[in-house]
């Protein structure tokens, strides 16, 4: 480990260089590349380093005992060589969590879809709050939230609602709230008090470069058309709304909540790039072994993850099986317990496929 760790500082100090010279600097898409390699390498290097610092200390301690005759003396270093032991063996552990390949796609801002499932009026509201959710939790993060269309309904639901997260690891993060949601409770309109079940469902796209996904011109069928809210109201005189259909896979996009026909159809292409790139990995995941599907989960986006239960006050996560009294703080964005959880899992999953059997 140490030889591949030593040439990962290289490449850290070479990346360091690269990021300064003003022709990467010209090239902003391999900047921005080389820019998140740099930035992941980052700790790994902080924690490569600080544990050479411990193991010089301690080294230096057992030097001290070995030539130290005074009793007193001797406690003290032996109770620094117990500190010093302690704090070697947690910065192993995370530098074994550091090396173990992650998913490339960690770093990558992300984009979020969310759906009314089952439920009606009662589904849509649901997945108004699961993106008001995500937005809190989002902005309590420092990162930026984009909205890209909507279908909203007259009661303050959506049909629809697709934004974009930008932040550094958003996908790391976020990548865990793919599935099927499930709310149960009273709904507004339910005069006899009976708890309802209705469900949305997320999905989580990386961001997509321009350079990752070819996108032909001839591929393309956009078509314009007026872009209409509820009620029939904010009904444009202009042909402003986009739709655009992907001809060899039958994708379509359709965006209509900007006034510009032009940031319309660019929003759209972002969109159409990612669920491009997201098809070519699932693709590609596909023809690897089930152990190799397992780990990244993405039989995970038809399964019921986690349901809302608010007689009870209770998220339960079904993955973890694991449940938090907190509802409404959760719904307010305090995410942060559950995704730590996930990610715990995620880590210890990559660490025991990268030991290998038993």
């Amino acid at each position: 480990m140490l030889v591949s760790l030593d040439q990962l500082e290289q490449r850290y100090e070479e990346l360091g260089r690269l990021l300064a010279d003003p022709a990467v600097i010209a090239r902003q898409a391999e900047w921005r590349q080389l820019a998140r390699e740099h930035g992941r390498l980052a700790e790994v290097v902080r924690v490569l380093r600080e544990h050479r610092e411990t193991v010089r200390r301690r080294d230096e301690a057992r030097e001290l005992l070995r030539d130290e005759d005074d009793a007193e003396f001797r406690s003290l270093v032996e109770e620094e060589l117990a500190e010093l032991g302690r704090r070697e063996q947690e910065l192993e552990r995370r530098l074994r969590q550091l090396v173990v390949p992650r998913d490339p796609a960690d770093d990558r801002n992300v984009l979020m879809e969310i759906r009314a499932g089952t439920g009606g009026d009662e589904a849509a509201l649901f997945a108004a709050d699961l993106y008001r959710m995500y937005t809190r939790f989002a902005e309590r993060q420092g990162w930026r939230v984009e909205l890209l269309s909507s279908n909203p309904t007259g009661i303050g639901g959506f049909k629809e609602v697709i934004f974009m997260v930008h932040g550094d690891g958003a996908f790391s993060v976020l990548k865990h709230e793919r599935g099927v949601h499930r709310v149960q409770r009273v709904p507004l309109t339910e005069a006899s008090g009976r708890i309802h079940t209705s469900t949305a469902t997320v999905a989580v796209l990386p961001e997509a470069e321009e350079v990752e996904v070819t996108i032909s011109p001839d591929e393309l069928e956009i078509d314009t058309f007026c872009a209409s809210g509820p009620g029939g109201q904010h009904v444009n005189k202009t042909e402003s709304a986009v739709r655009i259909t992907h001809l060899p896979t039958g994708l379509v996009v359709t965006c209509q909540d900007e006034k510009s026909q032009h940031k319309n159809r660019e929003r759209a292409m972002r969109v159409l790039r990612a669920r491009l790139l997201d098809l070519a990995t699932q693709q590609k995941e596909a023809e690897l072994a089930q152990a190799r599907r397992a780990q990244v989960g993405t039989g995970e986006r038809s399964e019921k993850i986690r349901t809302y239960n608010f007689p009870d006050n209770r998220v339960t996560d079904h993955r973890l099986k694991q449940t938090w009294h907190r509802l409404e703080a959760i719904l307010d964005g305090e995410l942060g317990p559950v995704i730590e959880a996930l990610v715990a899992r995620e880590e210890a999953e990559r660490l025991r496929q990268a030991a290998g059997p038993a």
